[in-house]
């Protein structure tokens, strides 16, 4: 596909992330301490029990089907909008556009479910060492000013910060999962995981979901690719990294955590105190210090989320304004910096718009403001990633440019399906996942979907944009 002139001379980002920083990008909106501390023990209490580690195994294979065809298509596609810019080459401008504006909300309700967790946590941080007792939002709020001055200055600078917030979670749980695997646990290293019977024992489904969830993130190597080193290799390659490491990590770990109690009680003990099974595993394995150690380390794993996927929103936001989708100014690049600094200012704008008004309303910090919108944002980037699949397959039916047929057709549509399972489960297990009832779960569960469905109708609204028909009509229709 030829690159239109729009394109080519529409501004760039610049800079010179190597595979490991956009893996500690990717890999930090994931979270790893928080999903093992909160989602873990849910997985366990409401999935499929003492097997629930398996449904990470599942999921990530599923992921891995979805990178290749998403690896194979970056050489093809010049643009570092990653999900708006794959589908629209596949799928045509209307079905970017909408792909666009649900990346956009999708990308934002889970930064602000971030936000909503952090003020908890740090307010109950806080409070425990004896601190005043301030609102959630006051701490979120803080949060924010220092994502936004972050988010505002050159990604190398990002990426540093993410690398060593990064280690230092990870490092307290691998220490955790080594201390566990050398005592064996109080009925010797668990197997419930190996077992087909474990494994479709209680919600699979559910477990399923919360799986699939805790991967949020990986997805966005792409939206890195102008400030890449060599993008048409790196990208791959963080992606697949990425995945790998996320899977084992929560693999591992959520086994471990399983063993260290044993099968049952394990499940017990997840049900009875979800949010504290972790620390508690901490701190009677490692001591009351490494338990005070990850409760900070559970802040800065918050915080390492909201800086990344502050990133994500500031690089499409950049993606749209230079596209026209959003104003133009959002295109718009630091001269010193080369950083998408306005499309940055406009996002902690919003973010602190949106922390203001879930306080105003008197919503819970975690009850409502995570759950809520965390389980929203897991059914927008589900539905984005099968577009994105769906894309991948019709580019190259069209356009021939790779004929390699498991790259282009049949690991994509095998992922395609797996995705489309995936989110079939997450809309029927929805109102369970968001802890609301049925009608609060249907209006929430619209919004990814009338998003997408604003962006295209806009798109369509305004009809072809002359660079869209420069851009389309080098693509060879399909024999």
């Amino acid at each position: 596909m030829s690159i239109s002139s729009t394109d080519r001379e529409a501004p760039a980002l610049t800079g010179s992330l190597g595979t490991g920083s956009i893996v500690f990008m990717v890999v930090a909106a994931a979270a790893p301490l928080t999903v093992v501390s909160g989602t873990v023990p849910l997985g366990i209490a409401l999935g499929d029990g003492a097997a629930f580690p398996a449904t990470f195994v599942i999921c990530c294979a599923v992921l891995m089907l979805f990178a290749v065809g998403y690896s194979a298509m970056t050489p093809h596609v010049p643009q570092a909008g990653a999900f708006y810019s794959y589908v629209r080459h596949g799928l045509g401008r209307a079905n970017g556009r909408g792909a666009a504006y649900l990346a956009l909300v999708t990308y934002t309700a889970v930064q602000l479910a971030v936000y909503g967790y952090l003020g908890a946590v740090a307010a109950d941080l806080v409070g425990h060492y004896g601190g005043p007792a301030l609102p959630w939002w006051l701490w979120s709020g803080v949060a924010l000013v220092g994502v936004g001055v972050l988010g505002y200055r050159h990604i190398d600078l990002s990426g540093k910060v993410l690398g060593v917030l990064l280690l230092c979670e990870v490092g307290i749980v691998l220490a955790l999962d080594t201390v566990i695997v050398a005592d064996g646990g109080p009925s010797g290293p668990s197997t419930a995981f190996l077992r087909p019977e474990q494994i479709g024992s209680g919600s699979l489904g559910l477990g399923l979901v919360f799986a699939v969830a805790s991967y949020l993130g990986f997805e966005a190597t792409a939206i890195f690719r102008d400030e890449a080193r060599d993008p048409d290799r790196t990208i791959p390659r963080a992606t697949y990294l990425s995945l790998l490491l996320i899977g084992g990590f929560y693999t591992l770990s959520s086994w471990a955590l399983v063993s260290a109690w044993g099968d049952e009680q394990a499940v017990r003990a997840a049900g009875s105190d979800p949010g504290g099974m972790l620390l508690t595993t901490i701190e009677r394995d490692l001591g009351g210090t490494a338990s005070d150690v990850a409760q900070v380390l559970l802040l800065t794993s918050l915080f390492a989320a909201a800086l990344s996927f502050h990133n994500v929103l500031a690089r499409y936001g950049f993606s749209l304004g230079a596209s026209g989708a959003l104003p133009r100014l959002c295109g718009s690049r630091h001269a010193r910096h080369g950083s998408p600094h306005l499309a940055s200012l406009l996002q902690s704008a919003c973010a602190a718009v949106l922390v203001a008004v879930c306080a105003a309303a008197g919503m819970d910090p975690v009850a409502q403001v995570f759950a809520w919108l965390a389980g929203t944002a897991t059914l927008g980037i589900l539905l984005l990633m099968s577009l994105t699949c769906l894309a991948v397959i019709v580019h190259f039916r069209r356009s021939r440019q790779d004929r390699r047929l498991w790259h282009t057709l049949a690991a994509p549509a095998l992922g395609l399906l797996g995705l489309v399972g995936c989110l079939v489960l997450a809309v029927a297990n929805f109102p369970l996942l968001i802890g609301g009832s049925t009608a609060l779960a249907a209006v929430l569960g619209l919004v990814p979907l009338v998003a997408f469905l604003v962006g295209a109708g806009l798109s369509l609204k305004r009809g072809p944009r002359p660079s869209d028909e420069a851009a389309t009509s080098t693509v060879p229709e399909a024999v």
